[in-house]
């Protein structure tokens, strides 16, 4: 069993920049590969950053540029470092751990509002 906990949301202005934070515990393997999701209202959940075990980050056409995933693999910890904020970044955010045969453990999600 795996738990996540996201932190680090909340309020920030157009431009601004917040760092959220995930902490991993329970049964982690280091082929895990861990990312980063979000789901507005209305919307679907979307997929913005990958990172894999080796270290390799990818990121969707979205966040790319704006967005930096890492890791701290000795505090199981995985980070999303989010600068130039707009308000269509406002939406639940999502850590996700995904195991090397595919299946995904979910974080509760912290709040992001991007709004002047």
């Amino acid at each position: 069993q795996v738990q996540l906990v996201e932190s680090g949301g909340g309020l920030v202005h157009p431009g601004g920049s917040l760092r959220l934070s995930c902490a991993a515990s329970g049964s982690i393997f280091s082929t895990d590969a861990m990312g980063w999701y979000r789901q507005a209202p209305g919307k679907q959940r979307e997929l913005l950053a990958r990172i894999t075990s080796g270290g390799n980050p990818n990121y969707s056409d979205s966040v790319k540029g704006r967005f930096t995933i890492s890791k701290d693999n000795a505090k199981n910890t995985v980070y999303l470092q989010m600068n130039s904020l707009k308000p269509e970044d406002t939406a639940v955010y999502y850590c996700s751990l995904r195991r090397i045969y595919g299946f995904d453990y979910w974080g509760q999600g912290t709040q992001v509002t991007v709004s002047s």
